[in-house]
């Protein structure tokens, strides 16, 4: 495919991420840390670089300094002919404002597709965790014909108020009849009633008919001018629409545990569900598949370690990932995720927590059910998350199900 046919992989990474503040309080959804040592955009990146692509831009607008960083230092293809990832900031081609939705994004980007001229767009979201291999959909949209191709993992019908709903042509399984966003009520699959195809946010497109859709979607003033919203439905009423089941995508490595793990994680509670699915002694989504690799930075950092403290009490870690450079001592952890040169002293307790980088966690400290933000520093003997309406006093933001966040840079002091 990839020898006969240019494909140009465009990632959208404008979002805002509202749902997760204070993590997108000065930090663009896709560069949002995740799993130690990654940010979310990392799980795109990975997926079309393994799947062979090598032009993809990374079409970023709030507050994207991190992001863009992180783009250009890690994710540079040197000594590749003509290969790249790069980051475009909104650059308000078409007049005096940003992007009004991701297919403006698009229509505002379109001098980079007469660039290069390709065959296809593989168009992806940069804010979801999950592996998948793009050559095989982009074989079964050219196989099938259609314009749009959009990709669908199952999920239960009771779920179906979640997601955007693709119902199918019982005639034509892989065509698009209708494209329902959070229905009530819908139809079941022909093979599977219990089940829907949910919009991964992935697509493939033919780019004549993309150019198309974009330009006339421009136009239409009553448009929200998002491509879930919008294109796919205008490729629906034109019946070019079709759909990539995630089931048939065969992704090497994958452990029938994981193979079709995919997470929108656009939610405190979801970003903090994810992290608990890699920590398991089997993971439900699997970090450790060398053959299908999530890349991230490769800092020049030293070891984790783990120490007896001055009293020579032992650490004890249990079903968690500790990050590179950090140091532990005399502590207990346990169901929790670590970044980057994290501390963590003696007799601290820290459960069902993720930690971001460069924080403390100091001498007698607990934190419990937590997200903790990077250069946070808790306190000798402070408690976080152990009491959910004294953590709303003290102003961190606490949710329905009891996770206190505790943004960047802060002291978190013992009452």
């Amino acid at each position: 495919m990839a020898a006969t046919k240019k494909v140009l992989g465009t990632v959208l990474a404008g979002g805002e991420g509202k749902r997760l503040m204070p993590l997108t309080l000065d930090r663009a959804k896709p560069a949002v840390p995740f799993g130690g040592q990654y940010r979310l955009i990392d799980f795109a990146l990975s997926n079309l670089i393994n799947s062979g692509l090598r032009q993809i831009v990374v079409l970023t607008q709030y507050k994207s300094h991190s992001l863009d960083r992180h783009i250009s230092t890690l994710w540079r293809l040197s000594g590749m002919l003509n290969s790249y990832v790069t980051s475009i900031p909104a650059q308000q081609r078409l007049g005096k404002r940003w992007y009004l939705g991701s297919a403006d994004a698009i229509l505002q980007n379109l001098n980079l597709v007469r660039d290069e001229r390709p065959d296809y767009i593989v168009v992806v979201g940069a804010d979801h965790v999950y592996r998948m291999d793009f050559e095989q959909m982009i074989e079964a949209h050219i196989a099938s014909g259609a314009e749009c191709t959009v990709a669908a993992i199952r999920q239960p019908i009771s779920l179906a108020n979640q997601f955007g709903v693709i119902d199918v042509d019982p005639a034509r399984p892989t065509a698009i009849r209708e494209f329902l966003e959070k229905p009530s009520d819908p139809t079941g699959l022909p093979d599977a009633p219990d089940e829907v195809l949910a919009s991964m946010g992935n697509y493939v497109f033919t780019t004549e008919a993309l150019v198309e859709a974009v330009l006339a979607d421009g136009g239409n003033e009553d448009s929200k001018h998002d491509m879930g919203g919008d294109i796919v439905p205008y490729f629906v009423e034109r019946g070019t629409a079709g759909v990539y089941d995630m089931k048939d995508n065969e992704v090497p490595g994958s452990t029938p545990r994981d193979r079709y793990y995919w997470r929108d994680v656009g939610t405190i509670e979801s970003y903090f569900d994810a992290h608990q699915d890699l920590i398991s002694v089997l993971p439900i989504f699997n970090l450790y598949n060398d053959a299908w690799p999530i890349y991230s930075r490769q800092d020049n950092m030293p070891p984790a370690k783990f120490t007896r403290d001055a009293r020579g009490t032992l650490s004890t870690v249990i079903d968690s990932i500790v990050s590179l450079g950090s140091v532990i001592s005399g502590a207990h952890i346990e169901r929790s995720v670590l970044g980057a040169r994290t501390v963590v002293e003696s007799g601290a307790l820290l459960t069902d927590s993720i930690v971001f980088d460069h924080a403390r966690i100091a001498a007698g400290a607990t934190v419990r059910r937590a997200i903790i933000d990077k250069n946070v520093v808790v306190e000798p003997g402070a408690a976080i998350g152990v009491e959910p309406e004294a953590d709303r006093r003290r102003g961190f933001v606490v949710t329905d199900t009891g996770i206190t966040v505790v943004g960047k840079g802060v002291r978190v002091t013992r009452d």
